[in-house]
């Protein structure tokens, strides 16, 4: 795949007419060529031509794809070992704090997922073509990225020059750098919008070795619904995977590929995670309002057939006794349907259904058992995410396979019966029988969330396991490339956050939803949040992430991601004699929390919100006050020691963000 529409040295560039390379640029351009792109290139080709006239040796790329924001960057220069991103703004006299987010973020999405500019200087340069003044001081972050310069036309020499002075990488080879490739890590939000574009996965998803099962995990599936569909049979495949491993872009990918290539199959993406449901759809609602040009309320019928509530789904099919139209649906989070107990004594009380009896994996087996030939369910488990009451795990599905469906296939990844996917010993042992067969290529083992840790979730685990020594020597490994703090002042936590987020990155506080004794540090986890506003609106809207202000719970976040993450510990989950020791806070006081269950999902929730940073975060841990009897002190400072047993920094070292 060409990384550019035009790629040329620079003596090619300035040896070639200007309209022989909009000839060039037009026959890449998949769409009608409007006027104004048209007049767009002719007037950078210009621009250029005059101020590239000093480095006669170099390489030029208009139009470079970035294929995780599904954007081009107008240029990318290579002079001297720098890779210069220029990004023209034609006919404007202002430089746009959008604008200048826009070259920051592309700048940035090149020093982290292709793979030539690892180690290169990158500098994003913002041209407002007509502009008078210029700002180009040289500000360089840590991970050699330089704050956006902003210039006119006629400043785009001076900031070359200027930026040579003090930057030379000889050493970048321009043949071998366009040639070594994007392997990018999409957030969920990212890859489902690249996704529904009929985008493949393979231009979305990281192709090195680390993360390849991805592929070997939607071939295998493949694979089992071609064979059922032919030999006309019913199956279940359970996926497991670690927290960011991809499990959800996994699903997404099944369901859009056989909805794309077999459309008479009808495939369709479930999940239980509400907030996830409602980002979906509103991210895909606008992004394809604004590509179609059509309202948003028809984009978002549209989206609906795609990206469905499992509890709608229910229903529906509650109403409807006739088999759904649906011959293949991936369940997200599967673990996390209800029990009979939990099912029954909703569908009565809420729904009127007085002899509803059912878990929700044997009433949703059961829909799809309504088929006369074949159908495939796909279900997505994760290790440690059940996190409220009624929630099946795997026990549901696998009794009523055993008792109601016994001529279903039941295909498993390896690992389904490791205690990280099911503490139940009866599970266990059905897991076990010859009935299951089991494929290695089901199970996702590399975190695709942090993309500069993929041991994360191997940390958080030391942490939650309470082995301070296990995760001290993980977070070694870390804090390089992914760093950790720890803090007791939250001021200081929301300062990090706000230096570390460079262009649109997004940060926000989370907390767990048993938090309520951080009400006197400014943290409401009872004033909810609108999940859509909350992960889609920008800087601007008081709503939003960027704020700080409104915190997200683990019901809130869970499947979803943010790049730099404040957590907000509570009095909830302490450190103890024995390790974690879990609490309840019912009217004025805490109560200890003794049930097994109980402890496991208080626990899994801070595996959440601890897993949902995909560049770094800090750990707020207040200081409390021994005048209050529900926060002295002593409920926090065992917390905030362990943690620091545990490798982690103490307070963030605080960097004043440039831009």
């Amino acid at each position: 795949m060409a990384v550019s529409y035009y790629s040329a040295t620079l003596a090619e560039f300035m040896s070639q007419s200007p309209m022989e390379i909009l000839g060039k640029l037009t026959r890449s351009h998949r769409h009608d060529l409007d006027h104004l792109q048209r007049d767009a290139w002719l007037l950078q080709i210009d621009i250029l031509k005059d101020q590239l006239r000093p480095f006669p040796v170099g390489q030029i790329h208009f139009e470079f794809i970035i294929p995780r924001m599904g954007k081009r960057a107008d240029v990318v220069l290579l002079i001297d070992g720098v890779v210069f991103v220029l990004e023209f703004k034609v006919h404007s006299s202002t430089f746009d704090r959008y604008a200048i987010d826009q070259a920051h973020d592309y700048a940035l999405d090149l020093k982290n997922f292709h793979r030539g500019s690892h180690a290169a200087a990158i500098v994003p340069i913002l041209i407002a073509t007509r502009a008078t003044a210029a700002a180009i001081d040289i500000i360089y972050a840590p991970d050699r990225v330089a704050a956006p310069l902003q210039t006119g036309s006629a400043g785009i020499e001076d900031a070359i020059v200027m930026v040579l002075a003090m930057t030379r990488d000889r050493d970048l080879d321009h043949e071998r750098w366009a040639a070594s490739g994007y392997h990018p890590t999409p957030t969920i939000i990212e890859a489902a919008l690249a996704l529904y574009q009929s985008h493949d996965v393979k231009e979305i998803a990281r192709s090195d070795a680390g993360a390849i099962n991805l592929k070997a995990t939607d071939k295998r599936i493949g694979e089992i619904i071609n064979r059922c569909k032919a030999q006309g049979r019913k199956c279940i495949c359970f996926i497991t995977g670690v927290p960011g491993a991809g499990k959800t872009l996994a699903g997404l990918n099944i369901a859009t590929e056989r909805a794309t290539r077999h459309a008479d199959e009808h495939a369709v993406f479930l999940s239980g995670n509400g907030p996830l449901v409602d980002v979906l759809r509103e991210a895909l609602a606008r992004d394809q309002a604004q590509r179609e040009e059509i309202s948003k309320s028809e984009a978002l019928r549209r989206v609906r057939a795609f990206v469905q509530n499992i509890h709608h789904f229910r229903d529906e099919y509650m109403r409807d006794q006739n088999a759904p139209i649906e011959k293949v649906v991936v369940f997200d989070e599967a673990q996390r349907a209800w029990t009979k107990e939990q099912a029954s004594k909703f569908m009565q009380a809420k729904r009127g259904h007085a002899g509803f009896s059912q878990s929700e994996p044997e009433f949703l087996i059961s829909v799809m058992d309504r088929h006369a030939d074949w159908c495939t369910i796909v279900c997505l488990i994760g290790g440690g995410q059940e996190i409220n009451t009624g929630e099946a795990g795997l026990l549901e599905w696998l009794t009523a396979l055993k008792d109601r469906f016994p001529r279903w296939e039941v295909h498993a990844s390896a690992l389904l019966d490791d205690r990280h996917y099911t503490v139940d010993a009866e599970a266990v042992r059905l897991l076990r029988t010859e009935r299951v067969v089991k494929h290695p290529d089901l199970h996702l083992s590399v975190s695709m969330r942090s993309f500069r840790a993929e041991r994360l979730s191997a940390f958080v685990g030391a942490v939650l396991d309470a082995n301070a020594t296990e995760a001290s020597r993980i977070h070694a490994d870390l804090q390089a490339r992914y760093p950790i703090w720890v803090t007791r002042d939250l001021g200081k936590a929301r300062a990090w956050l706000r230096s570390a987020a460079r262009g649109t990155e997004r940060v926000g506080l989370v907390a767990s939803s048993g938090a309520h004794r951080l009400r006197p540090e400014g943290i409401h986890i009872k004033s909810t949040i609108d999940p859509p506003s909350w992960f889609l609106n920008d800087k601007e809207d008081v709503r939003s992430s960027y704020y700080l202000e409104d915190v997200a719970t683990e019901f809130d976040i869970q499947g979803l991601e943010l790049d730099w993450v404040g957590i907000c510990w509570d009095a909830d989950l302490r450190f103890g004699d024995d390790g974690w020791d879990a609490y309840a806070f019912r009217g004025t006081r805490w109560q200890t929390i003794r049930a097994d269950e109980r402890h496991r999902y208080l626990v899994n929730a801070y595996r959440v919100l601890l897993t949902r940073a995909r560049q770094g975060m800090v750990i707020f841990v207040p200081e409390g006050d021994d005048v209050d009897p529900t926060r002295p002190r002593s409920f926090y400072d065992r917390t905030f020691e362990f943690l620091r047993a545990c490798g982690v920094a103490l307070e963030p070292s605080i960097v004043v963000n440039p831009t």
